[in-house]
């Protein structure tokens, strides 16, 4: 991404919609349609994110942080328990699942001076958990570089296929992660996805203010003089469905059951993206044949 001169702060998850009080899907599919999309077969951009979005290298990261954080404040000396501290941090690091992994450690640090404790940088908290989420899962990517595991074991059912697919549709892709950028571009690799993305892999950086998915999006908007219509968007997190949506884009949620692959939508995340706009719900990609047939007029869905 080119270097921008203005900062950004992304906005915390603030639930606008309602789910709808009957679910329309796709006949035979688990695809949702929660509102019909206006212009199909219209995109040319598409937006995706990284991780429970296409990646499944880190799956089970709050395993991680949560009892990283119970550990930091129990150390504060809070006459609190550690069930007390669990619920506490497990409340706020999911209300801010989606956002850069940085503002969870801020919260953390404020958390950490509420107890009379003298917090470390938020910067410092989210080196440690790095090095303890790479403990844990380091033997996924030595496995990805030796091949003993392969690529589709770590990637959301069907991804390849709708890759191949959207390029073979002449749309241009994108990948926006709130992880830092050095580990979604060697993450890509590791999973063969960077020749779908060329240069378009961007992630954060130390500097968090400087980097948002919703600075990726304008700039895919002002660098292709397009609209906002033009894009079509697929993230498991709040925020580039929100993003996606807040430019007038098409928004598919991908409500990915990360731990079992069971094909069947994650009840929490797909509440939690219908409420900030999505227009389809997914659990994954095996069904993407109808998925394209839908989002390119092939498939017809019925008024509710």
């Amino acid at each position: 991404m080119d270097e921008h001169t203005h900062t950004y702060e992304e906005a915390d998850y603030r639930p606008a919609v309602a789910p709808p009080p009957q679910s329309i899907f796709i006949p035979g599919t688990q695809i949702e349609i929660i509102r019909p999309i206006d212009s199909p077969g219209i995109y040319r951009h598409a937006l995706f994110d990284f991780d429970g979005t296409l990646s499944l290298i880190r799956e089970g990261w709050p395993d991680v942080m949560i009892p990283m954080m119970v550990e930091i404040l129990l150390a504060t000396g809070t006459t609190e328990t550690p069930q007390e501290l669990e619920e506490l941090v497990r409340n706020f690091v999911t209300e801010l699942t989606g956002k850069q992994t940085i503002y969870q450690m801020i919260r953390l640090a404020e958390e950490v001076a509420r107890r009379g404790g003298r917090p470390l940088d938020p910067a410092e908290y989210k080196r440690i958990y790095h090095e303890r989420l790479m403990a844990r899962i380091e033997h996924r990517r030595e496995g990805l570089r030796s091949g003993r595991i392969r690529p589709e074991d770590m990637l959301v059912p069907g991804a390849i296929e709708l890759l191949e697919e959207l390029c073979r549709r002449r749309v241009k892709l994108y990948l926006a992660s709130g992880t830092d950028e050095v580990y979604v571009q060697e993450e890509a690799r590791l999973l063969g996805l960077d020749k779908y993305f060329g240069p378009h892999i961007y992630g954060a950086i130390d500097d968090y203010r400087r980097f948002s998915k919703a600075m990726v999006i304008e700039q895919i908007l002002t660098s292709n003089q397009i609209t906002g219509r033009e894009l079509l968007g697929f993230g498991d997190g709040y925020v580039e469905i929100q993003n996606v949506k807040e430019v007038g884009g098409t928004a598919v949620a991908v409500a990915s059951d990360e731990a079992h692959k069971s094909g069947k939508p994650d009840p929490w995340k797909r509440q939690r993206l219908i409420g900030v706009g999505a227009d389809v719900v997914i659990p994954d990609y095996r069904e993407w044949r109808a998925l394209i047939g839908y989002l390119w007029g092939v498939i017809q869905i019925p008024a509710g």
